[in-house]
């Protein structure tokens, strides 16, 4: 069992995946045969990819129930005692022919796939495995064909605890690929193809803890295109967190998904993104939304943003799409976690759209109809306080009731940008810290420039020991103030202090 990420020693990291699927090898049956996946690290590593290997546990373990193509998997299931193992034979294997066909698992219960095993869901049912549950294994299998509806999931539909869902393939379905659980553990997967999501990390009955997503390709998904079907739903990409506190993901590849790679949105807490490469998504990177406390480390960016950016730009938008978004989202010391602020160091940032952007909207808090997490309020605000007028006008309401972009910290970075990227017109390759002239709603403490003013020079963002290689400009305060490097480290401003643009150093 995985020791909690929060007990280890500091500096520690998750078990390398080859070692952890030793262990869960031996936890399942002392003959079990491990899945052939991709061990994260490097990026060079993680880019061979999930979904170029070839899923499937060869031979049955010891004690194991051979389920043939044909048999009533659900019927089996429901058949045995909690704690059994079922291996999939080679061949497709289907449910009973309505929507409601579905696998409901045991507590402790394994499904392992041979190689060329594959739970077709056929177009018809909704969802392969569900109930919540606990300490269920599902290894090897392909499964495909799935047709859970918006904002629900194929895997862990009922988002059961401490499941692990390691080496699979799961792909072409609608909605998301798979729900998540608290102690959640996601190594080695290849998620592709789906129509919302590769993961939904939501739990309708309060947050999940201590996810662990790690040596997975999570690429394609949002075929549905969501977000053109309701605009500004919020409701796609490769990867969605929602009132996640701990998680750890590690050496994925995420990439091509149709809009953005990793959102993290509303309330998520105490995320270490480390080791991945993201790349070629639509939109952000990794976009950090309304959330608290992130240590975003040695990863690699490249052509993040580039259809979102284009389209924007075609319209004569200046905001400064980035690679990176943090969006009312800061360090908060009264939350636990690794961190008390954002961390955002070691990264490589290459032909991008652009690069950072941290934003706070001066409209958006608890109880503003501009607030569009409905019904949900900021971490640090009983359900019983009083957001509006005119408590909002007083600490600590005044402070407590906003989500704040502070106490991000963006260090030793390379940051590299092609001036003659396409469709540029002048609103890529660019840093920004910012916020909008506040006007809503008309009780609002928050109006005109204070946020600006707030978010730029007094809720400690800084940058400084960065590598700069093309022509960068700078945003800060709002959209009109556009800066040179120069400007940029000027005073009032003074940022990226020590750090390289070309070949001049400022240090």
């Amino acid at each position: 069992m995985r020791i909690g990420f929060r007990d280890r020693p500091a500096g520690s990291r998750v078990l390398p995946l080859a070692l952890s699927v030793l262990l869960l090898q031996v936890s399942v049956a002392p003959a079990a045969v491990a899945v052939a996946v991709a061990a994260p690290g490097s990026a060079a590593e993680v880019a061979e990819g999930a979904c170029g290997t070839t899923a499937g546990v060869p031979a049955a373990p010891a004690g194991a129930e051979v389920v043939q193509p044909g048999t009533d998997l659900t019927s089996r299931t429901s058949q045995s005692p909690a704690g059994s193992t079922f291996w999939l034979a080679p061949g497709t294997h289907t449910l009973s022919p309505d929507q409601y066909g579905q696998v409901m698992p045991k507590d402790g219960n394994v499904y392992l796939g041979a190689p060329g095993a594959v739970l077709d869901g056929r177009g018809i049912n909704r969802a392969a495995f569900t109930t919540t549950a606990k300490d269920v294994v599902i290894r090897g299998l392909t499964i495909r064909g799935f047709v859970a509806e918006r904002d629900q999931g194929v895997v862990n539909h009922d988002s059961g605890e401490r499941w692990i869902i390691e080496g699979n393939v799961i792909e072409e379905n609608q909605g998301a690929a798979l729900m998540a659980g608290a102690g959640q553990q996601v190594l080695g997967n290849c998620l592709r193809n789906n129509g919302q999501y590769g993961i939904n990390a939501y739990r309708i009955a309060g947050g999940i803890t201590d996810l662990v997503i790690e040596g997975n390709e999570i690429t394609g998904n949002n075929t549905g295109d969501w977000e053109t079907l309701i605009p500004g739903c919020g409701c796609s990409g490769g990867a969605k967190f929602w009132a996640v506190d701990g998680a750890d993901i590690i050496g994925n590849w995420v990439h091509h998904n149709h809009g953005v790679g990793l959102w993290a949105d509303t309330n998520n807490n105490d995320f270490l993104v480390e080791g991945n490469l993201i790349e070629d998504n639509g939109s952000e990177g990794l976009f950090y939304e309304i959330s608290y406390n992130l240590e975003l480390v040695g990863n690699t960016f490249r052509r993040n943003a580039l259809v979102q950016g284009r389209n924007r730009a075609a319209k004569g938008d200046n905001f400064p799409v980035a690679s990176v978004y943090i969006s009312e989202s800061g360090g908060e010391p009264r939350l636990p976690a690794r961190t008390d602020g954002i961390v955002i160091r070691g990264n490589m940032f290459s032909e991008n759209w652009s690069g950072i952007t941290l934003w706070e909207n001066a409209d958006r808090f608890c109880n503003s109809p501009a607030n569009t997490s409905t019904l949900s309020c900021t971490a640090l605000v009983s359900p019983t306080s009083d957001c509006s007028a005119p408590a909002i006008a007083s600490e600590p309401l005044y402070g407590d009731c906003r989500w704040k972009t502070q106490r991000v910290s963006v260090f030793d970075n390379t940051f590299e940008f092609d001036s003659t990227l396409e469709g540029c017109l002048g609103l890529c390759g660019r840093m920004a810290v910012l916020s909008n002239y506040g006007t809503f709603p008309a009780w609002s403490p928050y109006k005109a420039a204070v946020i600006s003013e707030a978010v730029t020079f007094e809720q400690d963002n800084r940058w400084y020991d960065n590598k700069y290689y093309g022509p960068w400009s700078f945003v800060a305060h709002d959209t009109s103030r556009q800066l040179t490097a120069a400007q940029w480290r000027a005073a009032p401003y003074s940022q990226d202090t020590c750090s390289v643009f070309g070949a001049m150093e400022t240090c």
